[in-house]
Formats: structure tokens, C-alpha cells, sequence
């Protein structure tokens, strides 16, 4: 893990509570997280992380699994909170062999700064990263970031990540039909016109939209992992975590 790691954040007005059992529980986590189809979580014993598999669908019956391990701290003295993350795949449609990141929950007046780092491995050696660099980074971007947003309107608007999912559909169906239909009927600066209004035009307000997140660090600073992160081990094929990763100096979060 390097300098390509991901950042995304969000503000988010709704109580650190709500925020952090609807991030932090299995359940509601795959409802809004364009990421994962489900995350079930795994028997484990009282003091150990958090240990789960995940799937995700990619299309029709193609689905990628793969296991994590997490853990999270509620009661910091500063009032922030932190989840920490590492995930593995073995799956042959899986282009990420594994990774590791973090939450972290900052209280800003009336919200909640919402923000993530996380980094990974791609499986295929040089092709691989290749295809991550030119592909598969840019779109786990947007998926993050558009996934907070759709975590946000449900906080702040009650929208289920269900209705804000159609609403999405719907609207692309129709941008993408105004500028097929000006193409095919319209002049050509006209049909222009029109398909970089579809384009270009800010997405309505109860729609999630990957552009309303912030995608570097507000102040420009970035700094180490939370120490919690070190102390996770790499999760195995079973969902057993194995022993903690030595600790590092990779630049992924923002202090």
C-alpha cells in the first residue's frame, strides 16, 4: 500500500450515534454501501475483533466473496471515534487480493464529519495493478464516494438507500433518454446542447452524487493510520484473523 490510497469524506448532520450504528452494523452497512451486497458476520469470542465474510454482486449471477476483520473504538477522549478494517479475497473474479483502512467520526457542530482511507492489493501482478490504476481505483472511488452520499440523505432525510437507489435509476434513464432523443430529432448544436446539460447538470437534491464528497483531505494534510488498524491481523479464507501486521508508515488518513 502506497500514495494511491483512497481518501472520501462526508458531512454528515445527524447524531455520531445513529452515524455509527448504521456504518458499524453488519445489517444497515450493506444497505447503503454500494460495495457489498451482504456482510455476515462471524461467531467470535468476547475481547476479539470483530471477524465476517462479505459478497458482492457484479452482474446478473457473477459475485465476488472474500473475508475482514474490524474493530472500532467508541469512547475516545477527544469525542471521535475510529473502525478499522483489513479484508482479503482468494475469489478468481476478485481484482482486490486484499487491503486495509478506516473510519473516522469527527463531530462538527450540528453533524458528523464522515470520512474514510483505505488502500489495497490487486490480484494479477503487473496487469493487475494496471487494470487498478487505469480502471478499478477510479470506480471504487466513485463507489465510495457516491455510497456516503446515499448514507447521507438517509441520515439527514429519512431517504431508505433502497428509494435512493431508484430515484438514481430513474434519473440517469432519463438524462440518458433526453440526450438520445435530441441526438436522433435535434439540430446538432441543439442536441449538443442538450447532451452536456445531461451531462454536466448537478443531479437532484434527494439523489446521491459521488461529486457532493470530498475527495482529498480539506486541509491538505494526511497522516498515519490509526494505531488501532496495526493492531488488526490479516484475515484468513475461514474468517479467522491471523496475527497483527508489523507496523507501518503508510500516509492514509488525516489528522
Amino acid at each position: 500500500m502506497g500514495s494511491d490510497g483512497l481518501y472520501i469524506e462526508a458531512r454528515i448532520r445527524t447524531g455520531i450515534d445513529l452515524l455509527w450504528e448504521r456504518t458499524r452494523n453488519p445489517g444497515p452497512h450493506a444497505r447503503w454501501d454500494l460495495r457489498f451486497t451482504e456482510i455476515r458476520p462471524l461467531p467470535r469470542l468476547i475481547g476479539e475483533p470483530e471477524r465476517f465474510t462479505y459478497r458482492t454482486r457484479l452482474v446478473g449471477p457473477l459475485e465476488v466473496s472474500g473475508t475482514g476483520v474490524s474493530a472500532g473504538e467508541r469512547d475516545r477522549p477527544d469525542g471521535t471515534r475510529t473502525s478499522a478494517l483489513r479484508f482479503a479475497s482468494d475469489h478468481p473474479l476478485s481484482p482486490i487480493a486484499e487491503g486495509r483502512g478506516y473510519w473516522r467520526y469527527i463531530p462538527d457542530g450540528d453533524g458528523v464529519r464522515f470520512l474514510t482511507g483505505y488502500d489495497y492489493r490487486p490480484h494479477r501482478g503487473r496487469i493487475g495493478r494496471a487494470a487498478d490504476r487505469l480502471l478499478f481505483r477510479p470506480l471504487m472511488g466513485w463507489a465510495t464516494a457516491w455510497s456516503f452520499d446515499r448514507l447521507r440523505l438517509w441520515c439527514e432525510r429519512g431517504l431508505t438507500p433502497e428509494s435512493a437507489l431508484r430515484r438514481a435509476a430513474a434519473e440517469a434513464a432519463l438524462r440518458c433518454a433526453a440526450a438520445l432523443g435530441a441526438l436522433l430529432a435535434a439540430p446538432l448544436p441543439a442536441a449538443a446542447a442538450v447532451c452536456a446539460a445531461a451531462l454536466l447538470l448537478p443531479p437532484l437534491p434527494t439523489t446521491p452524487a459521488a461529486r457532493r464528497c470530498l475527495r482529498r483531505p480539506p486541509n491538505g494534510r494526511t497522516g498515519a493510520p490509526p494505531a488501532l488498524l496495526d493492531r488488526l491481523g490479516r484475515p484468513h479464507r475461514d474468517g479467522r484473523d491471523g496475527p497483527p501486521a508489523p507496523n507501518r508508515t503508510e500516509r492514509l488518513d488525516t489528522t
